[in-house]
């Protein structure tokens, strides 16, 4: 058994070590596909507004860039075994230029599970 569990953590550390950083511009992971999507009735609540951060937080773990969260501006919500939702995003670079973001986020309430599904530049 140990073994096993030190075989999958070996080939967690390659995975991450090989995977390349992604830049501001670029997109990182999938996007899902469109159905059953709501608007977000209050894009100002605060889980929100949190969830919007802890995106920006996840994707710089994978960028090669700095951007600081300024707020959530819009967004859909769908219904799954949990909840997926699609921020639109407002983040600023260290010079203060601010730009768009998309962020897709899976969010499980009963195992308090949070997967950033994608992000990228906002067109």
């Amino acid at each position: 058994m140990r073994t096993c569990t030190f075989l999958v953590v070996v080939a967690a550390m390659i995975y991450a070590i090989a995977t390349p950083a992604t830049g501001c511009g670029e997109s990182y992971g999938t996007t899902s596909i469109e159905g059953g999507w709501e608007p977000i009735p209050n894009i100002n609540d605060q889980h929100i507004q949190e969830l919007g951060r802890w995106s920006v937080l996840e994707f710089l773990k994978h960028a090669n860039c700095v951007l600081k969260f300024n707020k959530v501006v819009s967004g859909k919500e769908q219904v799954v075994s949990g909840m997926n939702y699609e921020l639109v995003i407002d983040a600023s670079d260290p010079s203060g230029k601010l730009g768009r973001y998309k962020a897709e986020v899976y969010e499980e309430a009963r195992t308090k599970t949070r997967k950033l599904v994608s992000f990228s530049k906002a067109n």
